[in-house]
């Protein structure tokens, strides 16, 4: 299971439990990072039966931890369909980015305030990984590390709600993104325009920190809802995936 405060390539960030994780919190990681990494499609069924078969667990577990997964919000049960992804349309955009800004904001103003140089450095850390990514052009790495940036920020407040929040917002983001084109983009110079937001935290200034993020956090929104309106270079992701094999859990 990734840690709280870093997490690999191509997984959601999330808290990590203070126990040893039980079959359903094992399950619950797996489906979530699927859906994180677009292997589960939004909008796309989940297959009980054969899905906890790849797993090598039972129904009654994989069912729980779906159910978890729709209590967050990233998966939707309906009647006499079943379980499915998400989806979130561009009406959803602007109001998603309005939690998110609230959320991240509010945070980097009590890291400034609050985060050790430990946690500073974690920011900084995941920033130099954001610049490794985009070296390697590979949009859905850019776009973890890009969204990683975002959570060590989140994580330097030392609030826990804030980051509990901020791991289902992040899913969130990227279920927007998969739903409102068939291509994943993002900002070429991303390491660049993420810069601010590390100088920023450094210097403890929190008035232009907070702008810096609403600035990002406005700009991304243009780039879902306008993106031809937006002058920046990008880099695209083909949509879909192929279809998702979920490896069998280690238990």
């Amino acid at each position: 299971m990734p840690s709280a405060s870093r997490p690999a390539v191509g997984t959601a960030p999330a808290l990590s439990p203070v126990t040893r994780p039980s079959t359903v919190d094992l399950i619950t990681v797996e489906l979530r990072n699927a859906i994180y990494s677009g292997a589960l499609r939004v909008g796309s069924g989940l297959r009980e039966i054969e899905m906890a078969r790849q797993l090598g667990v039972s129904r009654g577990a994989f069912r729980e931890a779906a159910q978890r997964l729709v209590a967050e919000g990233i998966v939707v049960a309906t009647p006499g369909r079943g379980l499915s992804v998400r989806t979130i349309g561009r009406d959803g955009i602007r109001p998603l980015y309005t939690a998110r800004t609230m959320v991240e904001t509010t945070a980097a103003r009590l890291a400034v305030d609050r985060a050790s140089e430990q946690q500073v450095a974690a920011v900084r850390s995941a920033h130099d990984a954001l610049v490794q990514a985009e070296a390697a052009h590979d949009a859905l790495r850019v776009g973890a590390a890009d969204l990683a940036v975002h959570w060590e920020l989140v994580a330097a407040s030392g609030n826990a709600w804030l980051q509990q929040w901020m791991s289902t917002l992040i899913v969130e983001v990227r279920i927007a993104s998969f739903t409102v084109s068939d291509e994943y983009t993002v900002r070429t110079d991303a390491a660049e325009s993420h810069a601010p937001l590390v100088e920023l935290l450094e210097a403890r200034d929190a008035d232009a920190l907070e702008a810096a993020i609403r600035e990002n956090l406005d700009d991304a929104v243009m780039r879902l809802l306008a993106p031809d309106a937006v002058g920046v270079q990008t880099l695209e992701e083909p949509r879909p995936l192929p279809a998702p094999r979920l490896e069998p859990l280690d238990r």
